[in-house]
């Protein structure tokens, strides 16, 4: 089964009429996925449909908004995968202190 077969099933099982560029879906996931985190091509795929769903959007305007999405992407300042600074890191000598069971050691 190729990926145009897989959508065509998959709408007949959501019971949905839609259509797919699966090639710009492929492409922009792949965008968003090198250059912002590696769920984002999929989290990005479900958004587009999600925006061009809500405004009945034709096929251009399918590509309007991917495109507007693949240029966020492209843009994108922080490397695929990086935390937000606010995220605290624990400190080596931190773990080293702390009190393990032996019976819960994966080591």
């Amino acid at each position: 089964m190729n990926l145009h077969d897989w959508i065509d099933e998959l709408c007949d099982t959501l019971d949905i009429e839609a259509e797919a560029d699966e090639g710009l879906l492929v492409d922009l996931a792949g965008i968003t996925h090198e250059n912002v985190h590696p769920a984002a091509g999929v989290v990005t795929a479900f958004l587009l449909g999600y925006a061009a769903g809500e405004r009945g959007a034709d096929p251009d305007a399918v590509e309007q908004l991917a495109a507007k999405a693949q240029a966020l992407a492209e843009s994108w300042d922080r490397p695929a995968g990086a935390t937000d600074e606010e995220d605290d890191d624990v400190e080596v000598d931190e773990l080293s202190d702390a009190e393990y069971d032996d019976e819960d050691s994966l080591v």
